[in-house]
């Protein structure tokens, strides 16, 4: 088990860069002397240095004079295969080979055109000893969010909403009424920080005014998308504050100024999901939370657009109301928070045997598809750059 144990300190460190990479992966390196942890680094970054970097540069720090002779030998846990490319930083590869370790375990393959294995052709072909596919599902849930991205050209998608528990979603009059706890705000606006957009609809921003920041959680403010056909939103209304960039697409104009920018699309009444979808991948947006309202959530639920759903489940009956969206996935978790219910769902055909999380407890699960991947597994990535 000590790939195993390794390769998971490698995940733990990645993603600590889990709001500030995209949409480069979040990655994690070990580096071992002897069974112990000589070195270790995560990229914390786009742009800047990546794990493999990190870790050897820790090393040389700990141990001064004698790194090389630490590094000579030594075994490199990854959770990605190293890049053997100039992309914004030199090869993480010829780093390797440069310090003669010994041997290195890999979590996911990347088949990035310019790396596609080329990485650990590179080692192999150095005398480095190899190992591939430790915990690679682990690897490929955590950068869930970037394989998707590449493999469907579209961003990781998060539908959130909270329902009564006789399924209502909101008023049927335009009034701001809360459904679940301050507790589990406070977790949306955590959530927030790890994804690069919230993205709601007209009526949502008119009946609830919503700022769509992370206010409540030390973080980065995600991109605010907001759907207005006909621009009809007040200019009164938060969405309008410069707190965050904000993206309106609308049919009537393209316009930037400052954080706000206007995207002018067409014939939004037809597929607005794909559409949205396709130019946040162009905009090189990677995940994205749509938080509502129920229109715009059941358009993308009909279209088979989303990866993940999470739902609160209030205690609280109304009389009225508008009806909740009705979700069907495979449930991966079920979490109490403050008397609220919180279940996870994940879009049948993006899992097969994958390892969930049901109320605390490690289960594995038979699901659809043919490929014997979990998760976002499929393996056509882009390079780290």
């Amino acid at each position: 088990m000590t790939d195993e144990l390794f390769m998971q300190r490698c995940l733990e460190l990645a993603e600590n860069g889990i709001s500030s990479v995209s949409p480069n992966p979040m990655v994690g390196c070990v580096i071992v002397k002897n069974d112990k942890i000589i070195g270790e680094g995560f990229h914390a970054k786009i742009g800047q240095a990546h794990a493999e970097v990190n870790a050897v540069h820790h090393v040389i720090q700990k141990y001064g004079d004698q790194a090389a002779a630490q590094l000579k030998g030594a075994t490199v846990y990854v959770s990605l295969e190293p890049c053997a490319h100039y992309g914004k930083t030199p090869p993480c590869a010829d780093l390797l080979i440069k310090h003669e370790v010994a041997k290195v375990v890999i979590g996911n393959l990347d088949p990035f055109a310019d790396v596609n294995g080329k990485g650990i052709e590179k080692l192999k072909q150095a005398g480095i000893e190899v190992i591939q596919g430790v915990l690679e599902a682990q690897c490929s849930q955590l950068n869930r969010r970037f394989f998707t991205r590449i493999t469907k050209q579209r961003p990781f998608i998060i539908l959130k909403w909270a329902q009564t528990a006789n399924g209502f979603f909101a008023p049927l009059n335009p009034e701001k009424k809360w459904i679940s706890s301050a507790l589990s705000k406070k977790m949306v606006h955590k959530w927030r920080t790890e994804e690069d957009a919230v993205l709601v609809g007209k009526q949502t921003v008119i009946a609830d005014n919503p700022k769509l920041t992370t206010r409540l959680w030390t973080g980065k403010n995600p991109i605010r998308l907001v759907i207005d056909r006909n621009l009809q939103i007040p200019e009164d209304k938060h969405i309008f504050d410069g707190a965050a960039k904000t993206i309106i697409f609308n049919e009537l104009k393209s316009a930037y100024s400052e954080n706000l920018q206007y995207v002018q699309m067409e014939d939004m009444q037809y597929y607005l999901p794909q559409k949205i979808a396709f130019q946040l991948y162009l905009m090189d947006i990677q995940s994205v939370i749509i938080e509502g309202g129920a229109n715009i959530l059941n358009q993308f639920i009909q279209a088979d657009l989303w990866d993940e759903a999470r739902v609160f489940n209030s205690p609280s009956n109304w009389a009225t109301g508008i009806a909740a969206p009705a979700i069907h996935g495979l449930i991966t978790e079920v979490v109490e928070i403050s008397g609220d219910q919180l279940v996870v769902y994940q879009n049948w055909e993006r899992l097969r045997r994958c390892t969930t999380r049901w109320t605390g407890v490690m289960v594995t699960t038979d699901t659809t598809g043919s490929d014997g991947r979990c998760a976002g597994t499929s393996m056509e990535t882009r390079s780290r750059h």
